[in-house]
């Protein structure tokens, strides 16, 4: 009997050797030679548009994928990559090869630095997304330049690194929340493949190799279930979760920004204050802030204080910033008095209404003239006034400050700390074509979880073609519009 079954074993455990990847464990690897696709497989679909040119992977064409021949679970993959402009692609993991189609097993890694998709289908996940799961908006890389790309998987733990440094890491929850057709979007084992997406895009791959690791014991999820399916939900419908509005206060850190950023699928937009009596107060000032932050995986915002702001700083270096924002929270009133409203002690109220009047007269100066591209703190009123919110901002007040917006392409922002505009006021806004961002205003290191700006997606029915994204170079407000000749107000 025992000489019946030995053999049997033998060639099973020879069977299962086979069926393994080559990669020792612990040890870097590399999977492509530079000259062959020897241990890769082309997808039957239009396997033309996979192909070895000058010791690089081309993937260039209509939809296709390349996939390795190897199985793995922990690992690390490392890749350089150069993405041209427009071009959209991907690194999937843990998936198995097809002959047609968007793999279904597994979870791609986005490969995209600048293209936005249509008007109609808008593509905003970047390179380092894990995509549909944990989106990330911000670009680290640019077109046409080498960038190295690194995913490490450890169980049940997701790291993505782009030129080594971090932007991405989710642990899955068992049993995760998919949409219908991704029930196998999710970790498990498999292979590696990389993507040609399309004709308009080309990418290159090279220097691409593989540490297998270890098992260990799986990571616990930062998160609870509730929180990870609200995140995967917006993630799919391709909805920007993005908190353009906060500040390094109140102890909070960069790198406590992107662990928060990290933990929670939210992005940021990290801004100082820029004006008169504020840290940043001219381009010396200006240019060192960005050296400081340039490098991490946020979005780089300026808050543009009071209105002087437009007489401190250089067109030029305005335009170093992905965008501005600012509010209507100082302004100098009628009798020359500088209100700054969220400070007691500067804000003059003498007549409720002549106020209101006022302050809404101060909006469309602002608004129709400061390069901007979003009004923050939106209807936030002096602490006084603010029991009497929805009395004092009338239906044709709320109309003069949508139509300022809409007429300047600026976006409003749903704010959560101070739970403003109202509903009322955000779907008036919709209607008319503006669009909206998502912003905390903190003044400590506690950012929650954007609860109200959650809110109002649901009840306002706000898609993600009602969102602000930042713009290009040549369509920032500052580059278009100029800076004013005149302060205003």
């Amino acid at each position: 009997m025992r000489k019946v079954v030995f053999p049997f074993v033998i060639l099973l455990f020879i069977a299962l050797t086979a069926c393994q990847n080559k990669v020792p464990v612990g040890e870097w690897q590399t999977i492509f030679d530079g000259e062959t696709l020897d241990d890769w497989k082309k997808a039957g679909e239009n396997p033309e548009s996979i192909s070895v040119e000058d010791g690089m992977i081309k993937c260039a064409g209509e939809r296709s994928h390349l996939f390795y021949e190897g199985d793995f679970k922990n690992f690390e993959f490392e890749a350089e990559i150069n993405a041209q402009e427009h071009s959209n692609s991907g690194v999937f993991i843990h998936t198995q090869y097809q002959e047609e189609g968007w793999p279904s097993k597994g979870y791609e890694i986005q490969v995209n630095n600048s293209y936005r998709g249509s008007v109609k289908y808008p593509e905003r996940r970047k390179t380092g997304s894990i995509y549909n799961v944990r989106n990330v908006y911000y670009p680290l890389a640019g077109d046409n330049e080498w960038f190295t790309m690194r995913i490490k998987v450890v169980e049940n733990k997701v790291e993505v690194f782009v030129n080594d440094v971090k932007v991405n890491e989710y642990i899955e929850p068992e049993n995760p929340w998919r949409w219908k057709g991704g029930e196998n979007t999710k970790l498990s084992h498999g292979t590696f493949a990389l993507q040609a997406h399309d004709p308009g895009s080309t990418t290159y791959y090279r220097n691409i190799r593989v540490k297998a690791l270890p098992e260990a014991e799986p990571a616990t999820p930062e998160v609870d279930k509730e929180w990870d399916t609200k995140v995967t939900r917006l993630m799919f419908a391709g909805f920007p979760l993005v908190d353009y509005h906060v500040h390094l206060k109140g102890g909070l850190t960069l790198d406590d920004l992107v662990e928060n950023s990290q933990r929670l699928g939210i992005n940021y937009g990290v801004a100082p204050n820029c004006g008169l009596h504020f840290p940043v107060t001219d381009d010396e000032s200006l240019y060192a802030y960005m050296d400081e932050v340039k490098g991490s995986p946020t979005y780089k915002g300026m808050q543009a204080e009071g209105r002087e702001w437009i007489t401190l700083f250089s067109p030029e270096a305005v335009a170093k910033f992905d965008y501005i924002f600012t509010d209507a929270m100082t302004f100098t009133d009628r009798k020359g008095r500088r209100n700054r409203i969220w400070i007691p002690e500067e804000v003059w109220v003498d007549d409720k209404q002549q106020f209101m009047d006022d302050l809404v007269a101060k909006i469309e100066a602002i608004f129709s003239q400061e390069p901007v591209d979003i009004y923050v703190n939106p209807t936030v009123l002096p602490a006084e006034l603010m029991p009497e919110y929805e009395e004092l901002w009338t239906k044709e007040r709320m109309e003069r400050v949508v139509k300022v917006l809409a007429d300047n392409g600026i976006a409003l922002e749903i704010n959560a700390r101070y739970k403003t505009p109202s509903a009322e006021m955000i779907k008036m806004a919709k209607e008319a074509g503006v669009k909206f961002s998502f912003g905390t205003n903190n003044v400590t290191k506690n950012l929650g979880e954007l609860e109200y700006c959650l809110e109002m997606l649901e009840e306002c029915e706000l898609t993600p073609n009602d969102m602000f994204e930042p713009k290009p170079d040549a369509e920032k407000p500052v580059n278009v519009k100029g800076l004013p000749d005149k302060i205003t107000g």
